[in-house]
């Protein structure tokens, strides 16, 4: 991709999409990002801009001008979005309706011009676009039947409308005359990122209105000839029957994927945590690549890497809590896949995952090693059959588990001095654990925190450890009901139950180490690593999800003390972390979920209300939840539309409604 002149386009505050693309949109309407033919694969605009000139004006953005008001919303339970767009000045109202038919690599804008004031309106309406390219920059621009195609060698980009001719083009140096409103007809071939059209939609008297329907087809490695006649093919298309069908298809999709039977609202509260919930039905599929099962964390944020690394990829951390919140919706076979799919593709020839990989399985740009990516992926294949109850499914899946496992064993063994065998020395396991950081001869590079913020040995990454190493015991225990679901039968089972052994004796010296290493005698806490002591949402994790002790547990109170003392921020908000500088160190509603996940687990309610209205509260005017919450307007920031948000939400929610019945 190429980053030279990228604009900072840092907030995403719509999202909409169909099975192969995906489109993210600013709140006044404009098209930010359009990605084809996977979710985080390619971004092909740098920009799309709108506009309309009324009665020889300059050009009015849509996105942008000073006598615009907005108001955006979503159709009722569907990924159709509208902006309403009203110039004051010319009082003339836009409704922009963007789409992606369910069939096509189409997005279908569809424009209605209503003029509310007392004054004819002679309009005539603009687009400039640029697009991006891995080809050296170097996009070519054709101007076709009602629209113009933008291409590179592996990639077209056709704008055209529908039954409208163009008005007049210019493929060459139009991004000051357009501002004029003026672009001047010249070649119908040329080289140039940005190209801009525009339709003649006549006079529109007062109380009258115009319909402008405009398409963009996306296509890859097809000539002109080729892309022509799927222009002509889509034009043939009549968009308000794709409509229907598309909001057809999503408000039944909602409804299919109710999973915890919520029923309508009975107040103004039960409403906006409804919405949040069907929001996030919504958002799940946008995520999700259908052809592999990888999901990505988010839709991208920051493509020039100017305040962090891109967001649209696949984390395995991520993406099991998320298909954690998939089966509680019963989005089983998306789940299914990702295990039993994307899972096995990316593994390591030594059982563990790397940081992150691109929705297609290749390996993506990294800085470091996660192991609770790897603990993860066990524990969530045995979350998946808690829901489904088919052992098939473990049984296809259990030795991508033994692999992880097997590195679980090694890593531990490595940075602790833990080893699986019958006997060892006990003080010499007690000196490895002392010295273990200062070991220059690790055969396994230290890990990454959950945060990916700093290198150690972790409360969290232990803890997922533990509970991978359970979920495999309690894996065995299933399958060896049947002992013809292992090979060579009995063998296999004298190595299963030793290896149960094995694996029960390491749980109990990792959760001795972290006794006797990761809870501070001082501060009467568990803190999250040795080295800096610091106070941390995700030491919350030993509870829930992986049980390695009792949320009731004195050691355990004396840390949640702890945590409301040097984590909770005024506005009812938690930070992740003690002195958290990244964007501030705003609260993220990731750790507000967790805390409600814990006031759940002791039957605290009202504390566990409490926790969970901050997140409530503070969404999104779409619902979406984002990555974190300004402190100072409660507002969402940075990434919204973050997955793993999302997916605590509806894990949380299923907690409250158990609690409930």
């Amino acid at each position: 991709m190429v980053k030279e002149k990228m604009e900072n386009k840092y907030l995403n505050e719509a999202i909409i999409g169909n099975k192969n693309m995906l489109a993210t949109l600013t709140g006044k309407g404009e098209l930010q990002r359009l990605y084809f033919p996977c979710k985080d694969n390619k971004q092909y605009i740098n920009f799309f801009h709108t506009g309309v000139k009324i009665n020889n004006s300059d050009l009015i953005y849509l996105h942008n001008d000073i006598n615009n008001v907005y108001k955006q919303y979503y159709d009722t339970d569907t990924n159709i979005l509208n902006t309403e767009v009203t110039n004051t000045y010319f009082n003339l109202k836009v409704v922009q309706t963007d789409f992606f038919m369910m069939k096509e690599n189409v997005l279908v804008k569809k424009y209605i011009f209503l003029n509310e004031g007392k004054i004819d309106l002679d309009t005539k309406f603009y687009i400039h676009s640029e697009l991006l390219s891995d080809q050296n920059n170097c996009v070519g621009c054709k101007i076709i039947d009602g629209g113009m195609l933008q291409y590179a060698h592996d990639f077209a980009v056709s704008t055209f409308a529908k039954g409208q001719p163009i008005l007049n083009h210019q493929i060459n140096g139009s991004k000051e005359t357009i501002k004029r409103g003026e672009i001047k007809d010249k070649d119908y071939i040329g080289m140039s990122k940005d190209s801009s059209i525009s339709y003649d939609l006549g006079i529109i008297k007062p109380q009258d209105k115009k319909v402008l329907e405009i398409c963009i087809l996306i296509d890859e490695n097809k000539n002109v000839s080729d892309m022509e006649n799927e222009i002509d093919r889509i034009k043939k298309i009549d968009i308000n029957k794709e409509y229907a069908n598309t909001k057809a298809y999503w408000r039944k999709y909602v409804k299919n994927h109710n999973g915890l039977n919520l029923k309508e609202p009975k107040n103004s509260y039960e409403e906006r945590i409804f919405e949040i919930y069907k929001r996030s039905i919504l958002l799940f599929p946008l995520l999700t690549n259908y052809e592999t099962g990888g999901i990505i964390a988010s839709p991208e944020i920051d493509e020039n890497f100017t305040k962090c690394g891109r967001y649209a990829y696949c984390w395995q951390r991520d993406a099991v809590f998320i298909t954690k919140a998939m089966d509680i919706i019963k989005m089983e076979k998306e789940t299914e896949k990702f295990y039993k799919s994307f899972c096995k593709k990316t593994q390591s020839k030594n059982g563990m995952w790397e940081q992150r990989f691109f929705t297609d399985g290749k390996l993506a740009p990294s800085w470091g090693y996660q192991v609770d990516e790897t603990a993860s992926v066990v524990f969530g294949v045995y979350e998946h059959y808690k829901y489904t109850k088919q052992e098939k499914f473990l049984k296809d899946n259990l030795k991508m588990c033994e692999k992880a496992v097997d590195f679980l064993k090694k890593y531990v063994e490595d940075w602790l001095g833990i080893q699986a065998k019958e006997e060892h020395d006990k003080d010499k396991v007690k000196e490895e654990i002392e010295n273990s950081m200062s070991r220059k001869e690790h055969k396994y590079h230290v890990s990454y925190d959950l945060w990916e913020m700093c290198e150690g040995i972790h409360l969290y990454s232990l803890a997922s450890i533990y509970t991978a190493l359970d979920r495999m015991i309690q894996i065995y225990d299933i399958l060896g009901k049947d002992i013809s679901n292992f090979e060579n039968n009995r063998l296999k089972e004298e190595k299963v139950k030793k290896s149960q052994k094995e694996m029960e004796k390491i749980q109990t010296e990792i959760k001795k180490y972290i006794n006797e290493n990761l809870y501070d005698e001082n501060k009467k806490c568990y803190v999250r690593n040795a080295e800096d002591k610091k106070m941390d949402i995700s030491i919350l994790g030993a509870i829930t999800p992986f049980n390695v002790f009792k949320p009731k547990e004195k050691k355990i109170r004396n840390t949640i003390e702890n945590i409301n003392l040097h984590l909770r921020t005024y506005t009812g908000g938690y930070q992740r972390f003690e002195n958290d500088e990244y964007l501030n160190g705003n609260p993220w509603p990731i750790a507000n979920l967790w805390m409600t996940l814990y006031y759940l687990e002791t039957g605290e309610k009202k504390k566990a209300k409490e926790t969970f209205d901050f997140v409530v509260k503070t969404v999104g005017k779409h619902y979406f939840i984002g990555e974190q919450v300004d402190n100072n307007t409660l507002k969402p920031n940075w990434v919204i539309g973050l997955g793993w948000s999302h997916a605590m939400f509806i894990i949380v929610l299923e907690k409250l409604y158990q609690n409930k019945k």
